[in-house]
């Protein structure tokens, strides 16, 4: 059986609240699930769970949890219709861009931020 469709994602944290309500400002997702130390945004085919990392332990063992602030091992990107806006939108919510917009070689336009906990985000626009 083919491992073809990824449903969720999680992403470890540092403070589950203050995660949840940046990703509530920036996003603007609907909430799946939350608890006292999650909260699962959903995204059109896939969720974004948000969960303190010192719940991590459970769901990996016996692997580590790596500590924060080692820097950034992955980005997520997400397809917008115009990068230039969507970084106006996110500069608006006092998001500070990481770098971009940039042209890419490949034909697109980018631009990354960081969440609280040093998770990077890329905007991704087609350039046809």
């Amino acid at each position: 059986m083919p491992l073809e469709n990824v449903g969720a994602i999680t992403l470890f944290v540092e403070d589950a609240a203050r995660s949840k309500e940046w990703y509530a400002t920036v996003f603007e997702r609907p909430l799946a699930f939350e608890d006292e130390v999650s909260a699962a945004f959903q995204f059109d085919n896939m969720i974004v769970n948000l969960l303190a990392a010192g719940e991590a332990h459970a769901l990996i063992e016996p692997a580590a949890v790596g500590p924060s602030g080692a820097g950034a091992r992955f980005q997520f990107t997400i397809w917008v219709a115009d990068v230039d806006a969507a970084c106006l939108d996110l500069r608006t919510k006092g998001i500070d861009l990481i770098n971009g917009p940039i042209d890419r070689a490949w034909g697109q336009r980018t631009a990354c931020f960081a969440d609280p906990d040093g998770h990077i985000w890329e905007i991704a626009q087609s350039l046809g």
